[in-house]
């Protein structure tokens, strides 16, 4: 049996050969086929097109530190709760999109620095090597943005300062480095042209904090309150952790001060004018940093009546549209009475400076990554350079000079006061400059 499958699978193979060789296989492989030319008024069919390649989406990590602790805990958590609102609402939106199609998202990076600049070091360090952040934000007070600009410019990464006022972090030759606030050396001086108008001849007493912040705005405060023509009669600093400020009430005192311009932060600031109003020494003027701007001020009751404080935004002054078109300067953002709805449905809270202040923050860089069209750090550094523009926070440019390179020289303060609206109710009203002024200020104060 075996034997016979091999015969025939044998036969098979001879048959096979046999009709190769009779030319009974296929086409010679050097002869090519035949293609009809089409008919000279038939459209060739189109070739089916490859699917579009989906959009590139990148997310952009940006780095910072706030303080969830410490001195200060209040103003820090107002700043970053502007900025999540930013990040939020321009994500939620599909991004940004480059001119390649790039898709750019962003995302936050964010630790406790316990208001220290020890742990700011630290924390910075890690957010660029570990982190790998993009771009930098920098804590909330100068003298933790100055700990933090260190480290930036070293790792050479862009830091935009937001909450950060002192005019000396800007003179260190950092190239990296962008400033958002009013610098600290014209903080007071609005306060002093308007304290002009009311009294003249008013003799004044500088109390601050000890810290780099408002020591700067004292170093721009006494000169031009000098050549303003007023006298100043007492000049006393005091320690960041002070709560007892009686020894100072007593030479606020005895130096026959009408006025009392400085303070620092908010728990000291907040403190200092509670302890004033229980001593009623006479004080006709008061004007603190930082705290009274803050809504939470109003808790200080009638000890609040009165005092004015310097704000580099306020709600009810906020910039528009129309004012940057009549400067002939770029408007970018969305109004003020969009901020405001907008944060206020998120967090429950009207929004301080502070929140704007972090806010402008991400859309400033929104704005330099748009300009550049790249999120490359030297293209979006030129754009950073060259921005000349408005927003409901005001005036963005910055001073390229190797000397100052990156100081605020576009924005401006307003004033305001605690007064009392008609239902007794204490609200924060603007009163200086006139032009944008709610309500006209109180004064004097208190009666002497």
């Amino acid at each position: 049996m075996k034997r016979t499958l091999f015969n025939l699978f044998a036969l098979l193979i001879v048959l096979s050969l046999t009709l190769t060789a009779c030319g009974g296989g296929a086409a010679p492989a050097t002869e090519a086929p035949v293609v009809e030319a089409p008919a000279v008024n038939e459209e060739p069919v189109a070739a089916t097109e490859a699917p579009a390649a989906a959009a590139e989406e990148v997310t952009v990590t940006i780095g910072f530190t706030a303080s969830q602790t410490g001195a200060q805990e209040v103003s820090s958590k107002r700043q970053v709760n502007g900025f999540n609102l930013w990040m939020n609402q321009v994500n939620e939106a599909g991004g940004l999109t480059l001119s390649d199609g790039t898709v750019v998202k962003f995302a936050a990076q964010s630790y406790d620095d316990e208001s220290t600049k020890e742990r700011v070091q630290e924390l910075y360090t890690r957010l660029i090597t570990e982190d790998n952040a993009d771009f930098l934000i920098s804590p909330y007070s100068s003298g933790l943005t100055a700990a933090a600009a260190v480290i930036a410019e070293q790792n050479g990464k862009l830091m935009i300062t937001t909450g950060a006022a002192d005019d000396d972090t800007y003179k260190q030759g950092y190239t990296g480095v962008f400033q958002l606030y009013t610098p600290g050396s014209l903080y007071l001086t609005s306060t002093v042209d308007m304290l002009k108008t009311l009294d003249p001849a008013a003799k004044i007493a500088i109390v601050n904090e000890s810290d780099k912040f408002s020591t700067a705005v004292v170093g721009g405060l006494k000169p031009y309150a000098e050549a303003a023509g007023f006298e100043i009669v007492l000049e006393e600093a005091y320690a960041s952790d002070t709560a007892d400020f009686g020894p100072i009430i007593n030479k606020i005192v005895d130096s026959g001060a009408t006025v009392v311009l400085g303070g620092g932060h908010y728990p000291d600031g907040s403190t200092f004018a509670r302890q004033l109003y229980e001593r009623k020494v006479g004080i006709q003027f008061i004007a603190l940093l930082v705290a009274p701007p803050d809504s939470k001020f109003s808790e200080l009751g009638d000890a609040a009546l009165g005092v004015t404080g310097p704000s580099q935004w306020e709600a009810k002054a906020t910039h528009t549209e129309a004012e940057a078109n009549g400067l002939g300067i770029e408007w970018f953002g969305p109004s003020g009475e969009e901020f405001s709805a907008a944060f206020e449905a998120a967090y429950g809270d009207k929004p301080t400076y502070h929140a704007a202040g972090g806010y402008t923050a991400g859309l400033l860089l929104e704005k330099a990554i748009r300009d550049a069209d790249s999120i490359d750090s030297e293209a979006v550094k030129a754009a950073l350079d060259a921005t000349n523009i408005f927003t409901f926070y005001g005036g963005i440019k910055f001073d390229t000079s190797a000397e100052a390179h990156g100081l605020q020289i576009g924005h401006s303060m307003v004033v305001i006061q605690w007064q009392k609206n008609e239902a007794g109710e204490l609200v924060r009203e603007v009163v200086w400059p006139a032009d944008v002024a709610t309500k006209a200020p109180i004064f004097p104060i208190t009666t002497p």
